[in-house]
């Protein structure tokens, strides 16, 4: 059997199994530990309301879909993330990619998520000694941090012509004050290229490992697949129109449809802008006991860009913010360079 055959038969396997998986093991909103995993990197692709499954050559996608990664016009690719999130938390990210030539692009990311800081009540039980003697919090300092940290390594190939396959193993550690846990996962995706209009379909599932445990308390990370695609109906020397669309299904939640489009003139300005179809102001229904609670706070995502060559080298800088509902809206800074 032709390794493209193989791969093409590996591709109809994914896209036909893992949606009856998750649509089988679905969980209740809010349950999943690492729940960072889930803020999205990158202005651009947020930009782009997140619609990002089927894009390629841009180091950030290591994030989204490791089969984007590859490199064909550069030899190292760096992109350095700023994410001003929700609560005071912050995003900070950086995704660095190398062009092997003949074996395939490899990528090294790292990512943080979390606030310092916050104010610590420690004393839980006052005025009753012998409560307090039973109390596991042990720390004393008045504040408390918490922290998210994500390192991996990231692999992608130009399989065939047409098609692109990509892996991502990765290591997951959150910590808050004085306890942390940990886990592994990976992420598996494709990019295939149909060839007109630059018309590509891709597909990916992220976060494939194990739960996250606190003490006696053990939750799965926030597994995720999607099928998407993107076209580019307008394309000349100075200009360029792409949108994209995604269907989302996340284990812990329903099904969603991201949508983006980006349009590029004089090879330099980019505007974009992006939404999340059955995602916001959407409820979990409730149940028996409790009324329905909202499971999204996301809106209207838009952002903006600049790009400039000089030689061998491309600087890009890229901007975007996205609404939320009843709290401050979010804002993300990208800086990306390539190299010949």
């Amino acid at each position: 059997m032709s390794m493209k055959r193989l791969c093409v038969y590996f591709i109809l396997a994914l896209l036909v199994s893992v949606p009856q998986f998750l649509l089988g093991q679905n969980r209740k909103t809010g349950i999943n530990s690492a729940a960072f995993l889930k803020v999205g990197v990158g202005a651009r692709q947020v930009g782009l309301g997140s619609a990002t499954t089927s894009l390629e050559g841009d180091a950030a996608n290591m994030f989204w879909n490791p089969a984007g990664i590859g490199l064909k016009s550069y030899t190292l690719q760096a992109s350095v993330n700023y994410n001003m999130w929700i609560a005071d938390l912050t995003q900070n990210a950086l995704a660095v990619t190398y062009n092997l030539e003949g074996i395939g692009t490899v990528g090294l990311g790292v990512m943080t998520f979390g606030v310092s800081d916050i104010p610590a009540d420690r004393d839980v039980y006052p005025g009753n000694p012998s409560l307090q003697a039973l109390q596991i919090d042990d720390q004393t300092s008045s504040t408390y941090d918490y922290m998210d940290l994500l390192v991996q390594l990231s692999y992608a190939r130009q399989v065939t012509e047409q098609l692109s396959l990509g892996a991502t193993v990765k290591l997951i550690n959150e910590s808050i004050d004085s306890r942390s846990a940990s886990s592994v996962a990976f992420d598996f995706g494709s990019v295939y290229s149909i060839g007109v209009m630059d018309w590509k379909i891709g597909a990916r599932i992220n976060n494939l490992g194990g739960d996250i445990k606190f003490y006696d308390y053990a939750a799965a990370i926030p597994l995720t697949f999607s099928i998407g695609t993107s076209i580019s109906p307008l394309k000349d020397e100075n200009s360029l129109l792409t949108v994209s669309v995604d269907a989302v299904k996340p284990q812990d939640g329903l099904q969603y449809f991201y949508s983006g489009a980006e349009y590029t003139f004089m090879n330099m300005i980019s505007v974009r802008g992006g939404y999340k179809l059955n995602y916001s102001g959407v409820d979990d229904g409730g149940s028996s006991f409790r009324s329905a609670i909202k499971t999204s706070i996301e809106g209207l995502s838009a952002g903006a860009g600049f790009m400039t060559t000089l030689a061998d080298y491309h600087l890009r800088i890229d901007y975007s913010f996205t609404q939320m509902e009843l709290l401050d809206a979010a804002h993300r800074v990208s800086l990306s360079f390539s190299m010949k």
